[in-house]
C-alpha cells in the first residue's frame, strides 16, 4: 500500500504542474524535487545537476537530432511528390486504389524520416489533394493517413525506439532491426483493411485509372530511387555493420542534403528552417528525457519501483494478464500525454516489472511503440490527428471516427505480436549471430 501512496502523490503532483500549463520537461524535474524533498534526505541539488548532465551527454543520443534533422531536409523537398508519383501506376490497380499509396508512401517516409507526424504531414500534403480529386471517400483517405501515420514511430530509424533503447540501456541497432517485421506486417494489415473495405464497398469507390505501361511504371520506380538508396544506405550500414546508429545518421543528413540539392529545393531559407526545426524538436525531446532521468533517479531513492515490482510478483499475474493491463494503461496514458512523454515517463517503474516477468526487452520496445503508436490517433492529444486536421479543415470527431478501424487493427497487431513473438525478435537473433 504504501508503493500506491507514492504513486498517488507522484501523479497528483504531476498532473498539477502540466494542468497548469508547464512544460513537461519541467513538469518531470519538478515532480522529482518535490518527491525527493518529501521522501528522502538526499542532496536534491548535487543529484539533480549530475543525472541532467549523465541523461544529456549520451553519445547514443547524438544520433536522435541527426535522424530528426534529416526528416526536416527531406520535409522541404518534392519527395511527397516523387512518392505520389512514382507508387500511383503500381498500386492503382488494387482494390482500393490510390489509398494504398498512402500506407506504401508512409512506410516508405517512415524509413528516412523517424517521426509520425512528419510522416503524415509529407505524404499528405500530395495524397490527400490528389485523392479527393479523384473522388476517394474521405473518410478512407483521412483513416488511412492516420494510421499509416504512426508507421514513422516503428519502422526505423525510429526516433522513440532511439530513447527507449538509451532509457533502458539497449542496443538501438537491435531495435531497429526489431521493427522491420511489425512495420512491414502492420502496413500489409492497413492494406489489407482497404481492400476489404473497397470490395465491400464497390459504389463508393471511383473508377480506376487506366492501367499503366511498363515504360510508365519503371519511370515511376525511377521516382522512388533517391529515396530508397537512401535507405539502403542508412539501414544497410547498421544492418551490416558498418556504421553505428550515430554515424549512419550523419550518413542519412549527408544523402538528404544531396537529394534537396537534386530536386533543387536546397536553399539557404529551407537549410535555416530545417536546421531550427530538428533543433526546437530535439531540444524539447532532451528536456524531457532530462526530466525524466531525474524522475527516475527520484524514484529509485523511494524504493518505488523496486516495490512496486515486488508487489506486482505477489500478485501472481500471468503474462498475457500483465501485457492486456499495460496495453489498457498506455491507451489510456496516450490519451493526455504524447508517445514520447509516455515512455520516458513510465519506463522506471515499467521496466522491472516487465523484466521480472521474463520479456525481452528488445520484443518489449516494439509492442511498447505499436501501443504508443495508437496514442497518435487517439483524442483528445493525438498528434496525427491534429497535423491532418490542419490538412484537412475537417472536425476532431470526423478524424477521430475515420482512424478508429485503424486503432483496432494496431490491436491485432497486438495480439500477433504476443502471440508470434519471433516477428520483433528474430531478425536481431539472426544478425546477432557469428559468421562462421
Amino acid at each position: 500500500m504504501d508503493e500506491l501512496i507514492l504513486i498517488g502523490v507522484f501523479l497528483t503532483i504531476l498532473l498539477f504542474f502540466l494542468g497548469s500549463g508547464i512544460w513537461v520537461g519541467i513538469s518531470l524535474i519538478g515532480v522529482s524535487v518535490v518527491g525527493m524533498f518529501l521522501f528522502t534526505s538526499r542532496p536534491v541539488g548535487d543529484a539533480m545537476a549530475t543525472t541532467i548532465w549523465s541523461a544529456s551527454s549520451s553519445w547514443t543520443l547524438t544520433a536522435l537530432p541527426l535522424f530528426i534533422w534529416m526528416g526536416e531536409i527531406l520535409f522541404r523537398t518534392k519527395l511527397s511528390e516523387n512518392l505520389f508519383r512514382g507508387l500511383a501506376p503500381w498500386l492503382n490497380r488494387l482494390p482500393g486504389g490510390l489509398l494504398h499509396v498512402n500506407i506504401a508512401g508512409c512506410a516508405i517516409f517512415a524509413a528516412i524520416s523517424g517521426s509520425s507526424a512528419a510522416t503524415v504531414a509529407t505524404v499528405g500534403k500530395m495524397s490527400i489533394p490528389e485523392l479527393q480529386r479523384r473522388q476517394y471517400p474521405e473518410r478512407m483517405i483521412i483513416g488511412t493517413l492516420a494510421g499509416a501515420g504512426t508507421l514513422g514511430l516503428l519502422i526505423p530509424p525510429s526516433i522513440i525506439l532511439i530513447i527507449y533503447g538509451v532509457t533502458i540501456n539497449e542496443s538501438i541497432a537491435k531495435l531497429f532491426m526489431a521493427g522491420v517485421f511489425p512495420g512491414i506486417m502492420l502496413a500489409l494489415l492497413f492494406m489489407s483493411y482497404v481492400v476489404i473495405w473497397s470490395l465491400l464497398n464497390r459504389s463508393r469507390m471511383p473508377d480506376p485509372d487506366p492501367p499503366a505501361s511498363w515504360g510508365l511504371k519503371i519511370r515511376a520506380f525511377m521516382e522512388l530511387a533517391p529515396a530508397a538508396l537512401l535507405i539502403i544506405a542508412v539501414l544497410g550500414s547498421i544492418y551490416l555493420g558498418i556504421a553505428t546508429a550515430t554515424e549512419a545518421a550523419v550518413l542519412g543528413v549527408i544523402g538528404a542534403f544531396l537529394i534537396a540539392a537534386f530536386q533543387g529545393s536546397l536553399t539557404v531559407e529551407s537549410f535555416r528552417e530545417s536546421l531550427l526545426g530538428a533543433t526546437r524538436t530535439s531540444a524539447m525531446i532532451a528536456l524531457i528525457l532530462a526530466g525524466s532521468s531525474f524522475l527516475s533517479l527520484a524514484m529509485g531513492f523511494t524504493g518505488l519501483p523496486r516495490g512496486l515490482a515486488s508487489w506486482i510478483g505477489e500478485l501472481g499475474l500471468s503474462p498475457l494478464t500483465l501485457i492486456v493491463a499495460l496495453t489498457i494503461f498506455y491507451i489510456v496514458l496516450g490519451c493526455f500525454l504524447d508517445g514520447i512523454s509516455a515512455v520516458v515517463l513510465t519506463m522506471a517503474v515499467i521496466e522491472p516489472l516487465v523484466r521480472q516477468a521474463g520479456f525481452d526487452m528488445i520484443w518489449f520496445g516494439i509492442y511498447l511503440v505499436v501501443v504508443v503508436e495508437m496514442a497518435q490517433i487517439t483524442p483528445p492529444i493525438g498528434f496525427n490527428l491534429f497535423v491532418l486536421q490542419g490538412m484537412t479543415g475537417r472536425d476532431m470527431d470526423f478524424i477521430a471516427r475515420a482512424a478508429l478501424p485503424m486503432f483496432g487493427i494496431m490491436i491485432l497487431a497486438v495480439v500477433v505480436l504476443y502471440a508470434v513473438p519471433e516477428v520483433a525478435t528474430y531478425l536481431p537473433h539472426v544478425m546477432s549471430q557469428p559468421t562462421r
